[in-house]
């Protein structure tokens, strides 16, 4: 059997230690070795039929394969890495024009490009630039079938964070105002090589039919970064350079009121206000 095709983690070390693929903090790489675990991951996205799938930091290339033994007519891994860029073309020998490998800076890169749609992204995001991906991913959620990410728990649960609860920010409205957001597993450190320090967690996000307007959208979030930045503050000091508490009155919300109390539709009428 060839060992990339192995069902046990060994392999997957093998390749780490052919390519010398020790991990990098300075890439937040923390990697996953447990196929079945990998599979699992693969599994959230449902159906993949018909779909190009787009994943960020293929790592050693064990999401990669699961993804590749997927329905998904192809897969594009982006990776960042050259030693990992190599050991995920390990796999072009196997899966063929299935497999595409892009050199590059996801965050400099305009994933709507890379495929045809349908599209989907599903990735184990490095922690130090998950967020960042996301909020510009989120700007341009129409673009997607869905998308299945890996964040740190504590990230994830930003995103799917209700009014009134301690994770509610920023993130959260954004998120609640492009997708469905759902939760769909967690990952204990002890799955990974080497383990990070917290638990992660895999969020489902599917776009939703209507989507604000890019300008709408932006100037949601300069509403949620200043609420936000001083979300200890009521609302018409947090505010106070958008309007504070003029803005607030037109809009029918009490000035008095703070950040997390506001639902994203309070935010979209105070963007629309703005």
């Amino acid at each position: 059997m060839d060992p990339l095709r192995s069902t046990l983690g060994a392999p997957l070390r093998d390749v780490i230690a052919r390519h010398g693929l020790a991990t990098r903090k300075s890439l937040g790489q923390h990697f996953l070795l447990d196929s079945q675990l990998l599979a699992r991951i693969a599994r959230v996205a449902g159906s993949l039929e018909g779909v190009h799938v787009i994943e960020v930091g293929p790592g050693p290339g064990g999401l990669t394969q699961a993804l590749l033994d997927s329905d998904a007519s192809s897969v594009t891994a982006i990776e960042i890495d050259p030693r990992a860029i190599a050991a995920t073309s390990e796999l072009l020998t196997m899966y063929g024009m299935r497999l595409r490998v892009v050199p590059g800076d996801a965050l400099e890169i305009d994933l709507t490009t890379l495929t045809a749609a349908p599209r989907a992204v599903v990735a184990n995001l490095p922690y130090n630039a998950g967020t960042a991906m996301l909020l510009r991913w989120l700007h341009q959620a129409s673009a997607f079938r869905l998308m299945v990410l890996m964040f740190q728990r504590e990230v994830a649960e930003r995103i799917v964070a209700l009014p009134n609860t301690p994770h509610y920010g920023r993130l959260a409205v954004l998120a609640a105002l492009t997708v469905d957001r759902t939760i769909a597993m967690t990952v204990p450190p002890s799955a990974f090589s080497p383990p990070p320090k917290v638990e992660s967690a895999v969020v489902r996000l599917v776009p939703h039919a209507a989507q604000p307007s890019p300008a709408l959208l932006e100037r949601v979030g300069t509403v949620t970064a200043a609420a936000f930045g001083q979300r200890r503050k009521m609302l018409r000091g947090s505010l106070k350079s958008l309007g504070g508490a003029a803005l607030l009155e037109r809009v029918g919300i009490d000035p008095e009121r703070r950040a997390e109390t506001l639902a994203p539709t309070d935010y979209v009428r105070l963007a629309e206000a703005l």
